[in-house]
């Protein structure tokens, strides 16, 4: 009896000891702890990487996450640190396995984006924002396939917008506004996402971009956009309908001449629209008065002529948001004659 207790209990102690050196091995990587030191050394130890101390697991490290079952690191984050000086060290490639990568607030990070990212194949959130990063944007983003976010907000980029976009059938939301970008709208963007996806978000705005907005964005059920202060023409319409998930649009400061009159604006959703700005004529549809959530409603600096509607939403916007239009008039305008 006391042969068999000895036994049972020394093969739970070696069950026990095995479970530790797999939770132990799953701690951290052996590689991808290496490419984390490398990537310290590059940018020089800065403040950020302090409690990466290579006798640690690397997924306790701030900023790193881990998948518990493999070890394996799945998402980076380095932020809101000055002394991160220097280009995106291509050790960044050596993490195969990441999901998300998180380059924010990093005024000294500079240089191009490298060719390495391409290597991430099962990258899903890119996020490259408030940095000093130059440069075109590379069409080789267009090759990985997992992507579904991407940022690239508040840089110094410039060139266009790569067609290879057009291949990311998973990309639901592109942010490169407050650039240096040029060019036209690929036409095929988010054009291979299914029906039944989550809607869109496209931010570009504060940029130097033109040519007319493609009328196959009718076909994407956008829920944010955002394309202010660029130098866009044509129709603007594409992103309205009453079916539509659209929540906010903002089309200022751009040089859009279509008919606000037939125009169908979604009941339930949509919360702010901003067409300041442009050379819409026509008149303010009534529809808008069905419009319940509706909370932000600029019209001014267009050729819009007519009655404002009134009821529902309509009384909260008073008569900056109408003026300097051709011959717009009622509450809060002076009445029409």
């Amino acid at each position: 009896m006391a042969t068999s207790t000895i036994t049972i209990l020394f093969l739970l102690f070696q069950l026990c000891t095995t479970s530790l050196i797999l939770v132990s091995s799953a701690r951290c990587n052996k590689d991808d702890k290496k490419a984390l030191l490398a990537i310290k050394s590059s940018f020089h130890n800065a403040y950020h990487f302090s409690s990466w101390d290579p006798s640690t697991p690397c997924c306790d490290w701030y900023g790193v996450e881990c998948d518990p079952a493999t070890g394996r690191v799945t998402a980076l984050s380095v932020f809101q640190d000055t002394n991160v000086t220097g280009p995106i060290p291509s050790s960044v490639a050596s993490l195969p396995y990441l999901r998300e990568l998180f380059f924010h607030h990093l005024p000294n990070l500079v240089g191009p984006i490298p060719s390495s990212i391409s290597n991430l194949t099962h990258l899903e959130y890119l996020t490259i924002s408030w940095t000093g990063l130059s440069g075109s944007i590379p069409s080789f983003l267009g090759s990985l396939t997992s992507l579904t976010q991407l940022d690239l907000s508040f840089n110094s980029l410039s060139g266009s917008i790569p067609p290879s976009f057009s291949q990311l059938r998973n990309l639901i939301s592109i942010d490169i506004s407050r650039n240096h970008l040029t060019g036209s709208l690929p036409t095929t963007l988010f054009q291979l996402l299914p029906p039944s996806s989550q809607p869109a978000y496209l931010r570009l705005s504060h940029n130097n971009l033109s040519g007319e907005i493609p009328k196959s964005y009718a076909d994407v059920g956008f829920a944010q956009v955002d394309l202010s202060r660029n130098r866009f023409t044509g129709d603007g319409s594409v992103f309205f309908g009453r079916s539509k998930p659209v929540q906010q649009i903002d089309l200022s400061r751009n040089l859009l001449e279509f008919d606000l009159s037939k125009v169908e604006f979604p009941k339930k959703e949509l919360m702010q629209v901003d067409l300041s700005h442009n050379l819409i004529r026509g008149r303010i549809p009534d529809g808008i008065i069905h419009v319940w959530n509706l909370q932000f409603f600029n019209m001014s600096y267009n050729r819009l002529c007519g009655e404002i509607p009134s009821g529902g939403q309509m009384g909260r916007f008073d008569e900056y948001c109408y003026q300097h239009n051709k011959c717009l008039c009622g509450t809060p305008l002076p009445p029409c004659k």
